[in-house]
């Protein structure tokens, strides 16, 4: 049912349930703690949505599948975004609108932002694929112009060689 529904609205659902527990866990453990549980739930939410989505990729993940399901995230206009680099092994973009950011605003989750969604984007690499590395300095929500995605696919690591 999930698979089918936009992840803006998916988010906003997420969010409402996230107020919740959050407040209920500072009330009890205190703001830093409760930002702690929040921020390590999504991680691990955000891994294994990779995983399921990487297990279903024709031919195994790739720089190439990754690129191929980005209209996932950028549905509803949820992102604009200008690429500035696309090649096999480099995926450059910057997002010039986030409704995701938008929405949290709207919600009063401003705070709480960066971790129910920017968390997500590293995190979500290391389910997808390791070898999917993500560089980012700044975030619209965290009131930059713009955010500035550099995704790499880095080939095999050398095996470390004998020491002589």
């Amino acid at each position: 049912m999930t698979e089918n529904m936009p992840i803006l609205t998916r988010r906003r659902i997420e969010a409402e349930f996230a107020q919740g527990i959050f407040e209920e866990l500072k009330a009890e453990f205190g703001e830093d703690a409760a930002r702690r549980v929040l921020s390590a739930a999504i991680v691990k939410m955000a891994q294994a949505t990779a995983a399921r989505m990487a297990a279903g990729a024709r031919g195994g993940p790739s720089l190439d599948s990754f690129r191929a399901i980005q209209h996932l995230w950028t549905a509803e206009d949820a992102l604009r975004t200008e690429v500035l680099k696309s090649t096999p092994t480099e995926f450059h973009f910057n997002v010039t609108r986030c409704r995701y950011a938008e929405m949290y605003r709207e919600m009063g989750l401003a705070e709480l932002g960066a971790i129910l969604s920017c968390n997500r984007d590293g995190a979500f690499c290391e389910g997808y694929d390791p070898k999917l590395k993500m560089e980012r300095t700044q975030t619209l929500m965290s009131g930059a112009p713009h955010c500035d995605f550099r995704y790499r696919y880095e080939a095999e690591a050398p095996k470390d060689s004998p020491a002589d």
